[in-house]
């Protein structure tokens, strides 16, 4: 099994799991401490904190996939493309927090 079909898989289950769990968090109270495993049980704030604590660990891991393995260039590009979506996601992550935590700090306040 290729690299390529390795990666397809892990994809379509992450992405399976991914929406279950989006399911079933959605309507639930986001929790801002304390501790909580499962990433969409976390509010915006903490969202954004989990995912620039994972930051380093990705960067690590892609550059010892790289320097580790005789890669092909569809391969590296999987690995560019998975990096951006992580960026995007952080930048995502902090935009939410922003816009929706402060206003449900405004909320509290004037009520």
């Amino acid at each position: 099994m290729s690299l390529l079909q390795i990666f397809m898989m892990i994809l379509v289950v992450s992405v399976l799991i991914n929406g279950l769990l989006y399911l079933l968090y959605k309507d639930k109270e986001k929790v801002d401490k304390g501790f909580t495993f499962v990433y969409f049980g976390l509010s915006s704030r903490r969202k954004f904190i989990r995912s620039l604590w994972s930051l380093p660990i990705i960067i690590l891991s892609l550059i010892v996939i790289y320097r580790s393995s005789d890669i092909e260039f569809y391969e590296k590009l999987i690995m560019v493309i998975t990096f951006f979506v992580f960026l995007l996601e952080l930048i995502f992550n902090y935009y939410k927090w922003k816009k929706y935590g402060y206003n449900e700090r405004v909320k509290k306040e004037t009520l």
